[in-house]
């Protein structure tokens, strides 16, 4: 499961700070002038062995590395749950800022990527030669993983956007499944209206969502060019998305239900929260959590504004290489096999989307009937879905620090009903403020 909830601001305080003494691009051995490396190294420490460790909160992690240390039994790799996203990666970047007591693997969603890699605290994989390797992912994922100073992970999962629906509660409504965002608005108002008890999704206000959907409706809201940086909440593509989503918020159509708490869950078993439009990763979660609703929900592509396919990713991770391991080639052969060998298979059977492309096309994976959507083929609707990903995509240098303001800012607009674009302009002054006292250029608009 791969979800953007709020950071703590201290840890993105720590990183940036650390950024400021680093400086943005990398000045070691491991940079771009590296890319033309090959996997001779990998492969040589793989044969002379060790141990290596591995931080990682992800369900199929385990059994990932059980199965890595049986096909090579002279690695061993100390796993450690080291908590999720913002508990690790406070652990990770404190380990940075003092020398020592860093994995040698950590996993690292997406968004918060750059934000290591600014700090000169991964390994370039291009020494590694596993550049080569990038067309066998999405090209959605290999994009966040790949800038220009270099590779910095290799894609574990991908979250590309679909609509999950109650087709029990839509079929009893007459609800037709929206393709569009005015059929998706319509729907909304026609299920309240008829059923009080009722609303068409849920959003209380999550910074990860809201950067999905503006992706989705066309919005780049962040230019990064090394420290300069640019913050726009104001262009066509945001104000595409806030003109809808204002409608649902203002017209009290969202349900008044916090997203991941037991009450979200029970809230999706019954039917109250008809619909979420969220990543591929999600089917494991309705499996696990929302038995109740077995049986009655479907997948269907995610509307859009003018019935032409396109969608945005939502949550997903990578593993990197940690710079302070002490054996950086068995560190990268760990990686290869979890994300780009043996490891891809154990993370699929947990419930993971993958950004692999040869399981995106695989029939045994694409065409399998899944009991949970009534025997619906599922991931024939999510694999699409990672080949209609809008490109252009960038996050801040500091989206930790961002995320974690989000609810101080545009959060307002979710309690109050008083729209989204004042809150949009609140959370882009404060990200204006706080990267120019972190020593970033930045500017609106």
């Amino acid at each position: 499961m791969s979800r953007i909830r709020s950071r703590a601001k201290a840890f993105a305080a720590v990183a940036l700070a650390a950024a400021l003494a680093v400086g943005c691009s990398s000045g070691s051995s491991s940079g771009p002038a590296a890319a033309t490396g090959t996997q001779d190294s990998v492969d040589a420490a793989l044969k002379a062995g060790g141990t290596i460790t591995y931080w990682s909160w992800t369900p199929s992690a385990k059994d990932q590395v059980a199965a890595f240390e049986k096909e090579y039994p002279n690695v061993h790799v100390n796993y450690v749950n080291a908590g999720t996203n913002k508990d690790e990666y406070t652990k990770l970047q404190n380990a940075i800022k003092a020398g020592n007591g860093a994995p040698d693997v950590a996993q690292i969603e997406y968004y918060a990527l750059p934000q290591f890699a600014l700090t000169d605290s991964l390994v370039n994989l291009d020494q590694f030669g596993f550049g080569s390797f990038e067309k066998d992912y999405s090209a959605s994922t290999w994009a966040q993983v790949k800038n220009s100073t270099g590779l910095y992970g290799l894609p574990q999962d991908s979250g590309p956007m679909a609509l999950f629906y109650n087709k029990e509660v839509f079929d009893k409504n007459g609800i037709a499944v929206p393709k569009t965002w005015d059929e998706y608005l319509a729907a909304a108002k026609k299920l309240h209206a008829a059923d009080p008890t009722k609303y068409i999704t849920s959003d209380t206000g999550d910074p990860g969502f809201a950067l999905s959907m503006m992706w989705q409706a066309g919005g780049r809201p962040f230019s990064v060019d090394g420290k300069n940086v640019k913050i726009n909440f104001g262009d066509a593509g945001v104000k595409k998305w806030t003109a809808d989503w204002d409608q649902l918020i203002q017209g009290k159509l969202l349900a008044p239900v916090k997203e991941w708490s037991d009450d979200w869950f029970r809230a999706l078993g019954d039917g109250t929260i008809s619909s979420l439009v969220t990543g591929a990763w999600m089917p494991g979660n309705f499996m696990s959590s929302v038995t109740a609703g077995s049986g009655k929900w479907a997948v269907a592509p995610m509307p859009t504004y003018d019935g032409k396919p396109v969608t945005a990713e939502n949550g997903g991770s990578t593993q990197s290489v940690v710079k302070q391991s002490a054996n950086p080639a068995l560190a990268a052969a760990f990686v290869r096999w979890l994300n780009h060998g043996g490891g891809v298979q154990p993370f699929i059977k947990s419930g993971g989307f993958p950004s692999t492309t040869a399981d995106l096309t695989s029939p045994a994976f694409v065409d399998e009937a899944v009991p949970y959507f009534g025997g619906q083929k599922i991931n024939q609707v999510l694999t699409s879905a990672s080949k209609d990903v809008a490109p252009g995509w960038t996050y801040l240098p500091y989206q930790t620090y961002a995320n974690s303001v989000f609810s101080d800012t545009v959060g307002k607009a979710y309690l109050n009903g008083t729209g989204l674009d004042a809150g949009l302009a609140a959370w882009q002054q404060a990200l204006v403020d706080y990267g120019n006292q972190q020593g970033f250029t930045v500017s609106a608009g």
